[in-house]
């Protein structure tokens, strides 16, 4: 119920529609009542014309259910007498007609209106899920599956709109027609009224059972569905390492083991979600057999009270009494089961924020003295082991350092702490002086710039992706930006210009043009403080060759960290700092680490030749 209440929430502000549609709704189930109520009267004209002779008084003034009977009848008789049976008959089918008119055209508007209501809380759902995404932590997207995920925002959020959003016209306009008709039939007959009453319990009972069984199905089948979403991701963004080792054969085996288990799953919820219709629909005829039974008995006994055009008027109300009570049940199956799609969507936006920021957070103006690492010690999570311990360094404004070492030395993990991918579990890293926990977390990103070893480029154009984030940007700022990353020429022969997309994650750029819209973009925003990861570790040499010429204009009086594999990228910086299992254990310039034959000289001479350029350091 409380996650229902949460889906309900997303589609206010209900004033200006509830108002409107229940009016509406009682209207509609006044006419559709008088629907069926005019179905005796066409009985006793066809079939009793004579029980019409006698001009009934015309009835007392006040508004109730049976001086509405009343006038009708007191017309239906003065039209029979005065102008014959069938004049009464083309007046009782003209109000018939009219009356089913206005029942649908009432239904129709309050559908107009749920249609509102339901595409808005759709609306808003999916753009607080985006957000919500958006905002989480790196952290967040490590600990869960890419196709969970993928899962949750594309089928999780359909079953919702397909389950729940689409079931608001019979759990709002259903109950009024159950109540509406419930009240005519006790107003008839109390005694059949009842008996049909005392049977429901067993149908709920019954249903009940079903449901729950659906909601537990629910969730192995989207739990699954998520790992089908996964190998797909996988096949499409792996499929050169599938076809390079031709593992076709073993990603479809694991993915057809993935798929059966998910079918059965979903066979087995299928057939107990579809078991509820029938089975209510077996329910409502057997309450109507034992109330054909009943009444038939109570007027062979001369205690019905009513007439067989009446009767027969009795049995249609409790049809349609029927039928809203059988869409009640499903949609309540129905919703039961798009409750697991709802608390799927809501662990996403109520996963806790990692990443926390400070009320009173200061503005961060300028970027004047420095960054300090200060006794810094991190892990991903509480039960694993330290990634980074005791790390104290300090990086002057203006100063190129540079990180090395073995792979899992922590090198990413260092420099991702400074734009606050994740906080510090020890220690405290400061910009000028200041921990950067006690700055707005958009004002110190602003002041950085991130160029990764993998350009993430979007389907776009190559204006928007240079401009990323940003607003209003004038058109020579932008070419200026991309010719200091190198790219103005290229981007001038594409078909047009800055104007042509580039494809998904850029896919119609070589690597080295990639690169360099990623510099540019970086170049754009001005940063004070530069984070190189591996920005050249994937490109040939000529690529490599612009890539760096733009890196070597991007960093001049900049602050900037660089992570790398070439020498030739880290050789100059002022100052290379070695880690080696999530400690520094050397740091110092180039031909300093050289000359002491440590770890980072190892590094070099184990692998490669001597001053060449062009070599790598190991990670």
């Amino acid at each position: 119920m409380k996650s229902f209440l949460r889906i309900m929430a997303y589609g206010k502000p209900y004033g200006k529609y509830w108002p409107g549609y229940l009016l509406i709704s009682v209207l509609g189930v006044l006419f559709g009542i008088a629907n069926y109520a005019l179905i005796a009267p066409l009985l006793t004209v066809l079939f009793q014309p004579d029980t019409l002779d006698a001009v009934p008084v015309y009835p007392e003034q006040g508004f109730s259910f049976a001086r509405i009977l009343d006038m009708f009848r007191y017309y239906l008789v003065r039209i029979k007498v005065d102008e014959g049976v069938m004049m009464a008959l083309v007046y009782v089918a003209v109000c018939l007609i009219t009356a089913s008119l206005l029942s649908n055209l009432m239904q129709y508007a309050s559908q107009r209106i749920l249609v509102t209501v339901r595409t808005n809380l759709m609306k808003n759902l999916r753009d607080h899920l985006f957000h919500e995404i958006t905002r989480k932590p790196l952290g967040f997207f490590h600990r869960c599956r890419k196709g969970d995920i993928l899962s949750v925002v594309s089928n999780d959020v359909n079953e919702v709109q397909h389950s729940v959003a689409s079931s608001f016209h019979i759990i709002f306009r259903d109950p009024l027609l159950v109540v509406g008709f419930l009240i005519v039939l006790f107003y008839m007959s109390p005694r059949l009224t009842l008996v049909a009453l005392v049977t429901l319990p067993v149908s709920v009972l019954l249903i009940g059972r079903i449901t729950r069984a659906l909601r537990s199905g629910a969730q192995i089948s989207q739990g699954l569905l998520g790992r089908l979403l996964s190998h797909f991701e996988e096949a499409v963004s792996g499929t050169r390492i599938i076809q390079a080792f031709d593992a076709r054969t073993y990603v479809g085996d694991r993915f057809q083991q993935a798929n059966e288990q998910h079918r059965k799953e979903v066979r087995k919820l299928y057939n107990r979600q579809e078991l509820a219709s029938p089975l209510s629909e077996f329910l409502g005829v057997a309450i109507a057999a034992c109330i054909l039974f009943y009444g038939g008995w109570l007027q062979l006994n001369g205690e019905l009270g009513m007439d067989w055009p009446v009767f027969i008027v009795y049995i249609g109300f409790y049809w349609r009494v029927l039928e809203p009570s059988k869409s009640i049940t499903k949609a309540y199956a129905s919703i039961r089961k798009g409750m697991v799609s709802a608390e799927r969507i809501f662990n996403i936006l109520d996963a806790p924020e990692v990443i926390e920021e400070d009320p009173a957070a200061l503005p961060l103006v300028a970027f004047t003295e420095g960054i300090e690492y200060r006794n810094v010690s991190f892990k991903y999570n509480e039960e694993g082991p330290y990634v980074l311990k005791d790390i104290n360094l300090k990086i002057p404004k203006g100063k190129v350092i540079a990180l090395a070492g073995p792979s899992g030395a922590g090198k990413t993990t260092l420099a991702d702490l400074l734009p606050r991918f994740y906080d510090v579990e020890q220690g405290e890293i400061l910009l000028d002086g200041v921990n950067i926990k006690q700055y707005k977390k958009k004002d110190l990103v602003s002041r950085m710039g991130i160029v990764t070893q993998e350009a993430i480029l979007f389907n776009d154009t190559v204006a928007n992706n240079i401009t990323f984030g940003l607003k209003d940007v004038p058109h020579a700022e932008i070419e200026q930006a991309a010719k200091v990353a190198n790219a103005h020429d290229f981007i001038m022969e594409l078909e047009n210009g800055y104007d042509t997309g580039i494809g998904d994650r850029g896919e119609r750029l070589s690597g080295g043009q990639r690169q360099r819209l990623a510099i540019a973009r970086a170049v754009l925003r001005n940063p004070s403080i530069l984070i190189l990861d591996e920005a050249t570790s994937a490109l040939d040499m000529e690529s490599e060759k612009m890539v760096q010429e733009a890196l070597a204009r991007l960093m001049k009086d900049r602050t900037t960290v660089v992570i790398a594999h070439r020498l030739s990228t880290i050789r100059n910086a002022d100052e290379i700092v070695v880690l080696n299992r999530g400690r520094i254990v050397e740091r110092g310039t180039h031909s300093r680490l050289m000359a002491t034959g440590g770890m980072y000289c190892h590094l070099i001479n184990n692998n490669y030749e001597s001053g060449n350029v062009e070599q790598e350091i190991p990670e």
